[in-house]
This record gives C-alpha cells, structure tokens and sequence, in this order.
C-alpha cells in the first residue's frame, strides 16, 4: 500500500533538514568518519544521498539514444537541469558542464555515426556551488563538483587496460584509460579543445577566489559513481595540489581503484578526505586488478610495490542483501546501480542492524534501471524512460522524433559568467 497514492497519508521521501554547520568538517572526513558510520550518523546519511542524487542527475539527463542527433550530451541546460530533475531541494545551482573526449566512457552500441552536436565529445558532469541559504545551513560555500559514470560498466572495463601511467614527475601512478579520459583533448573538436582537468579546474579556481574574495570559508566537494568516482579522485587531487589551504572531500559510490601507493599517500599528504560506498556485491570496486586484494595481505613482503593498485580513503561497505525490498535472487549485475546504492544508505544503520523501518527514501526509484525489487511492491521494471519512446504526435497527425528547445542544445560558444559581487547565489 505504500505505492497507492492516498494524498496527505503519503509519508514524506525525505528526513527533515537538520544544520550541519557546527560539524560539517566532521561529516566530510577531518576525522575519517570514526564515530560516525557505525552506526551511520544520520546527518552524514543525508548528505551522501544529497551528493548520490547529484550524480544520478548525470545519468536522468543524459541522453542515450543513439538515433538521436544530440546523443550523448545533456538533455537540459544548466540552468534548468536541478528545476527539470527536482533537485532544486538541495539548494544548489550549476555553473558549468563538463565534457570529455568519448574515446573511452563509452560501449560501441552507443557510438553515434550521425550526432551533429559532436561526434567526439560526451557530457562528463558538472560544477555547481550552493545557495545562501544552503550555505548557513551547512556551514561554508560549498563548490561540488559531480562527475558520471559509465553508460555500460561490464563493456566499458572490458576495453580498458590496467597499465599505470605517471600522473606527474613523481612515482605516483594512476590506471591509464582513468587519466586519459580526465586529461585528453583535441584542437579539432567543438567541446574538448580543453581537457575535462582544465574545464573543471578553470571553474573551480573561479569560485575559489571569488567567493574567498567575499570572506567566505570554501570547501570542494568531489562525487561521482564507477568511472565517476576515478574521475573524482584525480579532480580532488589537483584541485589540493593548485588551490591551497582549501578544504577537499571525496564522496564515491562504486568506484574502481584508481591508483599505486604512492597515489594514496600522496592524497593523505595533501590531506583529501575520501568517503568510499561500495556494495558487496558489486565487482567494480574490486576492479582494476583483481589479485590485489591476496597481494596486500603480503603487503611484508611485497612493500611499497609501484605496480599494485590501492584503494584510498574510509569504505562503507553496504550489503544488497540487507534489504527485505529487493529480489534475494536479483541478478548481481544490477548491484552496480546508483539507484540500488542510494537505497541501501537510505536503509542503512549499522553492520548488525536490519533494514531501517523509517527510511524515506522512495523505494520505487531502484527500479528505474533495473529489476531489482520484490514482485509484491508491483513496481514496473526499468521504468525510468521517455513516453512513446521519445516519438510525439504532431499536428499533422504524424509521429515524429521532436527537436529539442534552443536552450537545451549545447553550443561549445556558451561562456559562463562568474557571478556579480555582492549577490549571492
């Protein structure tokens, strides 16, 4: 009965507000979330979905269709992305969108042979920074910075190599195709005449300066989901290397292992806070090197060993089956999903506990991309997609293909404009 809409006896899909502003530095990691992950402080719950729910929004809005001319790109500008996608909630706006060369983020099902948007570049994520009003609740400007996952995880890993590459002059190494993607660009595209690296750290540095410039305390905030979470890493790790003395967290969900040793320390020196959510039945955060796990309980012998990949920071390890909501027999390949991680958090108290009873989160969002959810909830599976397919009938009585508004069709000439002193956003 829950998913029959009963008007005022629907339950809230959200916890109240609460202000984190006395300990947001505790919820983002000075502490490496010591006391606060079992049991889960609920504040710090709340703030994972908030940043899971930015980077779902990089999956809602991206536009997968191969016939279509403006496939993968964003299906909304920046300026009405939250409003389309109900995330005005969390009281943020977008200032910039992201894009990386789609040599690699993407399977060969989605290669287009006629976008005439671009037939090199795919929307990567965005930079958004909160409001006034969200400010004082959390207790800083906070700069947060979403990056998407891979379109199709098990093709995608498959075409990648685990080699690593030097990210510097030093020994640190990073998984080569993770770089090439945040790194790589070309003077003949539209959209990647600059590198992701440089887009997002030429807007971050903006609002860096400019909201310090206004006697404001700043911290970055870094999310992403598979390839996401990687891209993540390597973003907060240049921004602490550029920007001094700003406070950088991580907040992934799914990520694979990203770097060697000297990467993990490196990003401690530099102090990065970094909150890893996995899922236990997910292969992805297993991923690069599947032997790394049998090698680091050698780690006496084996020492400081350049070649062996390491994860970095705190881990929430959540469990698929903790959930009375999900199928005991799902296909493990949907463990992946976003969708299924943010339920999991919502649900989650503590290693010995069970399901949370009051949790708000709406269930039947698992099954936007998946079939993931008991058959007695009646929730239709992969249910999340346009009507008619993205066909609509026009006045002619024929079906067509609609073009999309002026304003929702990316333009590489699009510049934006830091915003004017003394208004906030």
């Amino acid at each position: 009965m829950d998913f029959v809409d009963q008007g005022d006896h629907m339950t809230p899909t959200l916890s109240p507000k609460q202000s984190i502003s006395a300990m947001w530095k505790e919820i983002h990691g000075s502490s490496n979330w010591e006391t606060l992950l079992d049991p889960l402080h609920s504040s710090l719950r709340r703030e994972i979905l908030k940043y899971g729910e930015f980077v779902q929004a990089t999956y809602d809005a991206f536009d997968f269709d191969p016939l279509s001319e403006f496939c993968g790109s964003c299906r909304y500008n920046r300026r009405k992305l939250f409003e389309t996608l109900g995330l005005t909630k969390h009281g943020y706006k977008v200032r910039k969108y992201i894009y990386a060369l789609s040599h690699v983020d993407v399977p060969d099902w989605l290669k287009r042979s006629c976008a005439t948007w671009s037939r090199d570049s795919n929307w990567m994520g965005y930079v958004a920074v909160s409001r006034k009003e969200e400010s004082q609740r959390i207790g800083r400007r906070d700069i947060m910075v979403a990056w998407r996952g891979t379109v199709s995880p098990s093709e995608w890993f498959k075409d990648l190599t685990t080699s690593l590459e030097h990210i510097d002059s030093t020994n640190v190494k990073v998984q080569e195709g993770f770089l090439s993607v945040y790194r790589s660009k070309d003077e003949l595209t539209r959209y990647n005449k600059l590198s992701a690296s440089e887009q997002v750290m030429q807007e971050v540095v903006k609002l860096v300066n400019f909201y310090r410039g206004k006697g404001e305390e700043v911290s970055l905030t870094v999310t992403g989901h598979s390839l996401g979470g990687a891209l993540a890493l390597l973003n907060a790790y240049e921004a602490a290397t550029v920007i001094p003395d700003l406070f950088v967290s991580v907040i992934s969900f799914a990520a694979p292992r990203v770097g060697n040793i000297a990467f993990k320390e490196k990003l401690g020196e530099l102090g990065v806070n970094t909150l890893r959510v996995v899922v236990k039945q997910d292969i992805v955060p297993k991923l690069p090197g599947l032997m790394n796990k049998m090698l680091n309980k050698f780690h006496g012998f084996t020492g400081k060993l350049n070649w062996v990949y390491r994860h970095v920071g705190t881990q929430l390890k959540l469990d698929a089956f903790m959930s009375p909501y999900l199928k005991p027999e799902s296909d493990l390949s949907g463990s992946h999903n976003l969708e299924l991680y943010l339920h999991l958090i919502d649900g989650f108290l503590s290693k010995k506990s069970k399901y949370r009873w009051n949790a708000r989160r709406d269930l039947a969002l698992v099954n936007k991309g998946s079939d993931m959810l008991i058959e007695d909830l009646k929730i239709p599976e992969f249910w999340y997609q346009f009507p008619y397919k993205g066909l609509m009938l026009n006045q002619y009585g024929r079906w067509v293909k609609p073009g999309r508004l002026p304003e929702d069709i990316p333009s590489p000439l699009s510049i934006d404009t830091p915003p004017k002193h003394g208004r906030p956003l």
